[in-house]
């Protein structure tokens, strides 16, 4: 996720970062410009067509369908939002679930049980980066730590690893109550943060394999291309030449609205606008071992 401060205009305006639209556009408006110039030749200077032809009437389209397409983005750009704020809404929940559950077993075991202590000290985290890889869909050993003098838990990568992490919490958990650890109060304390576990990680799955619906993205996009493909027909003779860098500019606006909903509404991944989910399992790990 890219940090900034959002009071630096000059900033925002003439720097160009690797997630720019600016720069995955380029191509297209390259392409745009050669198309732009070879309509207006083709009108002003071939065809000789003057401004009263009926060619010229085109732009009452363009004028119809401008409020259609400003709403179909407004559409788009906010479902993309709520799925990236809903996601770090989940999140910030988990946050908060590992810190409480720590502290309530900080709070509730015998001073004298190091050995559990430790092993929620280590698989509090354990799951919020067995989340994190799971919505990857990938795995990554390094980043799982292990209870020193226990023998490593080997996670089942073909299976589902958020649930075989919140398994043994739950399980741990259950064990401790049995031996007499935790009282049945207590274990009604802790039910909320642990069954959070699989609530957060349900919600998180349901954004990342649930997608915008394809015939919305494939039509806006298509909408798009004819809107703008059909402009320098119809301006050409208000504008004449310059209505290269209008059309350019208008496909920059109304397809950089659409680049921006399509990095955001996945937002668990690795592109600049993503959620910062390793910072966030970083300070899981960070605040529940200072709790424990």
């Amino acid at each position: 996720m890219i940090n900034y401060n959002p009071k630096e205009w000059f900033t925002f305006i003439f720097r160009l970062h690797k997630a720019d639209t600016v720069r995955k556009l380029f191509p297209m408006f390259i392409a745009l410009s050669v198309y732009s110039a070879f309509i207006a030749w083709l009108e002003l200077e071939v065809w000789k067509l003057s401004a009263n032809s009926e060619i010229s009437k085109i732009s009452l389209m363009h004028g119809l369908l401008s409020f259609v397409i400003s709403m179909l983005l407004v559409f788009r750009t906010n479902t993309a939002y709520d799925r990236w704020w809903e996601g770090r809404r989940q999140w910030g929940a988990l946050v908060n679930s590992s810190r409480n559950l720590a502290m309530k077993i900080q709070a509730m075991l015998p001073a004298d049980n190091h050995a559990d202590r430790l092993f929620f000290k280590v698989m509090i985290p354990n799951f919020a980066y067995g989340l994190k890889n799971h919505l990857r869909k990938t795995y990554l050993h390094d980043e799982m730590e292990t209870i020193p003098g226990v023998e490593p838990q080997h996670m089942d990568i073909s299976k589902h690893v958020p649930n075989q992490l919140a398994q043994l919490i739950t399980g741990k958990t259950m064990e401790l109550y049995r031996n007499g650890q935790l009282t049945g109060d207590q274990l009604i304390l802790l039910n909320p943060e642990l069954q959070s576990f699989a609530d957060v990680c349900g919600a998180c799955e349901r954004i990342k394999n649930t997608p915008i619906p394809f015939s919305y993205s494939v039509f806006i996009k298509k909408f798009i291309f004819f809107y703008v493909m059909s402009m320098p027909f119809a301006y050409v003779f208000s504008l004449g030449y310059l209505i290269i860098p209008m059309i350019v500019f208008i496909f920059f606006v109304l397809a950089s609205l659409e680049l921006i909903a399509e990095e955001i509404e996945d937002p668990f991944g690795k592109d600049a606008n993503d959620l910062p989910i390793d910072t966030i399992c970083s300070n899981i790990r960070l605040h529940v071992s200072e709790l424990l």
